[in-house]
């Protein structure tokens, strides 16, 4: 790869955490994307500039937990921003608590007031409401089951049934396992949903066009009685996702609704597995389920990373 020229190159951040998952949104530096629609400013971004991604994210600058979100003009005039989302091990259609965290960042930058307001991401045009400076609800892409009950052998751990769902990510959802699902239990779990991963890609169970399911969620009930349920994402770079994942809780409503458990309007209470809440609702329109989440998030960082040439690890590490 290509490093930078630049002796001393340099790039504005705005650091966030939705619910406790961290979003580092990219201001200003890095390469030029060009013009057009925002799926080719992906591709260009993917193919000739990842080494920018993991430079931005990984240590010794960031961690495998941090999502980037790339902030970028809209290629549609009726649209406040576009974004470009991506983590550790790659790049996101779209991001739920990520889209949150910006919303709250653009209202720190005074880009966008109060409001309802469109945001253009690389898998379709997603709303948000911003409420407060630190409270945002996001309408989603429309989410859909794709499979219900598929069962998959998870070598070490036997056999397992979950729905593969679309929430803006793929998603295989299990309810029945054996795990409390506890902050103090993480490693387990992960080593867990990861087993579980690397088994629904070697029995070739994907998502609708041979999509790769990368996220996987295990669902409890909740520990406190005010929410509905309690869960545990693993993240594509096998970071877990502290807060309770926006498109999770969106690939999960749509699960509900096509199991009859859950009504337009009906308010859904996702915990996550630090106890943080993101409230979901969902409307039905064309037969299509559209979810919304409702969660806050708060400024931690205003940064500017250097990016040396002298150094080894100026395109990150991992």
């Amino acid at each position: 790869m290509t490093p930078p020229h630049n002796p001393l190159a340099k790039i504005t951040v705005l650091d966030s955490h939705t619910a406790g998952e961290p979003t580092r949104c990219v201001l200003a530096g890095g390469p030029d994307l060009g013009s057009g629609p925002l799926t080719a400013r992906l591709e260009r971004l993917r193919v000739d500039h990842d080494h920018w991604r993991r430079a931005i994210l990984c240590e010794p600058r960031g961690s495998d937990v941090i999502v980037g979100a790339w902030l970028l003009p809209p290629d549609s005039p009726d649209c406040a921003a576009a974004v470009i989302f991506f983590n550790n091990a790659g790049y996101l259609g779209m991001c739920g608590h990520g889209t949150i965290g910006l919303a709250v960042t653009l209202a720190y930058l005074g880009r966008i007031g109060p409001g309802t307001h469109r945001i253009q991401t690389p898998v379709g045009t997603v709303g948000v409401n911003l409420e407060s400076p630190n409270t945002a609800t996001i309408e989603n892409v429309p989410a859909f089951r794709h499979i219900a009950g598929e069962r998959v052998q998870v070598p070490g751990y036997g056999g397992f049934a979950g729905d593969v769902a679309w929430g803006g990510n793929w998603f295989f959802l299990i309810k029945n396992h054996p795990f409390d699902l506890r902050l103090e239990s993480v490693d387990q779990l992960t080593e867990f949903t990861w087993a579980v991963r690397g088994a629904l890609s070697r029995a070739g169970i994907t998502g609708s066009g041979g999509a790769e399911i990368d996220h996987i969620e295990l669902f409890s009930n909740p520990h406190d009685p005010a929410n509905h349920g309690r869960n545990f994402v693993l993240c594509p770079g096998k970071a877990y996702d502290r807060s309770p994942c926006g498109t999770g809780t969106s690939a999960k409503m749509a699960c509900l609704v096509a199991d009859g458990k859950l009504a337009q309007d009906d308010t859904w209470r996702q915990e996550g597995i630090l106890g943080t809440v993101f409230e979901g609702r969902v409307r039905i329109e064309n037969g299509q389920v559209i979810p919304s989440i409702t969660g806050s998030a708060f400024i931690t960082a205003e940064s500017t990373l250097l990016f040396d040439c002298a150094d080894p690890f100026r395109e990150g590490i991992g």
